[in-house]
C-alpha cells in the first residue's frame, strides 16, 4: 500500500461511509430519491449528487459549467453557490442514473487511493480556489462523507454507524473547532473553563481552557469549578454542530450548568460547517 500512514485513517473511513451511501440507496425507489434530508434545502438526490460531485473534485475532474436558478431560497453565499452546482447539475436524473454515476465515481476514488503515493503535506485544490494540504483535504472528505451519510439514515429512517471510522474522524474535526467557539465566539470569561461531557456511541469528556489572553485551548483533564457544563448525547452534538438542529429543537436533550449566558452563547455559535 503506497498511501502514506497518516492517511490511512481518512480513508478508511471515507470507504466505511461512501460504501454505506452505496448501500442504503442502491434500493431506493424513484419517490424516496426526493425525500427530504436535515441539510437544510436537499434531498436524498441532492445529498448523493454532493457527495459525488466531491469526489470527482478529488479526482480532478472539471467542475460543470452550468447556472443556477434564481429560486434556491437556501443558496444564501458563494461557499453554497460553489456546493449548489454539483448538485442542481443533477436534479433531474433518475435513480438508475445516480446510482450507477455513484458506483462508478466510488470505483474511480478507489483506484486514486491504491495509487496515493503523494506526502500528506502536499498542495491539492481545495473549494472556491482554497489551497489545502492533502492531509487537510482527505480528512475534511471523509468528515463530510460521513455527516451526509448521518442525513440520508435520518432520512430514510435508517440509523445507524455513530461510532464507525468516520465518527471518530468527526469527532477529532468538531473537537478541534470547540476552543474558538467558546473562547472567541460565545466570548468566554478570560482564566474560565468550560467542559463538554458527550455519551453515547462515542464518548468524551473534554474541557475549554480560556487563558489570562482569551485563547481557547482543548484539554481531556476535568476542570474543577467550571463556568459552564455541556452535557449531551453524541447524535445530538453532530447534528448541532453541523446546523441540522438548532438549540430549541433539542433544549431537551442538552443539560447545562453554570452560566446560562456562556452556555447560551455556545450553543448559539455551535455550527461550524458551512
Amino acid at each position: 500500500m503506497s498511501l502514506h500512514p497518516t492517511l490511512q485513517p481518512y480513508a478508511d473511513a471515507w470507504t466505511h461511509s461512501i460504501e454505506a451511501i452505496s448501500e442504503l440507496v442502491q434500493p431506493l425507489v424513484e419517490g424516496e430519491w426526493n425525500r427530504r434530508t436535515p441539510c437544510p434545502g436537499w434531498s436524498v438526490r441532492d445529498v448523493v449528487s454532493h457527495v459525488i460531485g466531491l469526489d470527482c473534485e478529488m479526482l480532478g475532474d472539471p467542475r460543470p459549467i452550468h447556472t443556477l436558478p434564481r429560486d434556491l431560497f437556501h443558496v444564501t453565499n458563494e461557499h453554497q453557490r460553489y456546493m449548489e452546482m454539483q448538485v442542481d447539475v443533477r436534479r433531474h436524473h433518475t435513480a438508475p442514473e445516480m446510482t450507477s454515476e455513484l458506483e462508478y465515481t466510488i470505483i474511480r476514488r478507489n483506484r486514486q487511493l491504491r495509487n496515493e503515493s503523494r506526502d500528506p503535506g502536499t498542495k491539492v485544490r481545495g473549494p472556491l480556489g482554497t489551497e489545502l494540504t492533502l492531509e487537510e483535504s482527505m480528512r475534511a472528505h471523509a468528515f463530510d462523507v460521513w455527516v451526509h451519510e448521518q442525513d440520508l439514515r435520518a432520512a430514510l429512517g435508517r440509523p445507524g454507524n455513530l461510532d464507525s471510522p468516520g465518527a471518530q474522524v468527526a469527532r477529532d474535526v468538531l473537537l478541534a473547532e470547540l476552543p474558538n467557539i467558546v473562547a472567541a465566539k460565545a466570548n468566554a470569561p478570560r482564566s474560565s473553563a468550560v467542559v463538554f461531557d458527550v455519551h453515547g456511541p462515542v464518548e468524551f469528556l473534554r474541557t475549554i481552557r480560556v487563558d489570562i489572553q482569551g485563547r481557547g485551548t482543548l484539554e481531556t483533564a476535568p476542570a474543577l469549578g467550571p463556568a459552564a457544563t455541556l452535557t449531551l448525547d453524541w447524535e445530538t452534538y453532530v447534528r448541532l454542530a453541523c446546523g441540522r438542529f438548532t438549540p430549541e429543537a433539542v433544549a431537551d436533550r442538552v443539560k447545562t450548568e453554570g452560566d446560562p449566558g456562556l452556555t447560551s452563547a455556545i450553543l448559539r455559535n455551535f455550527t461550524v460547517t458551512p
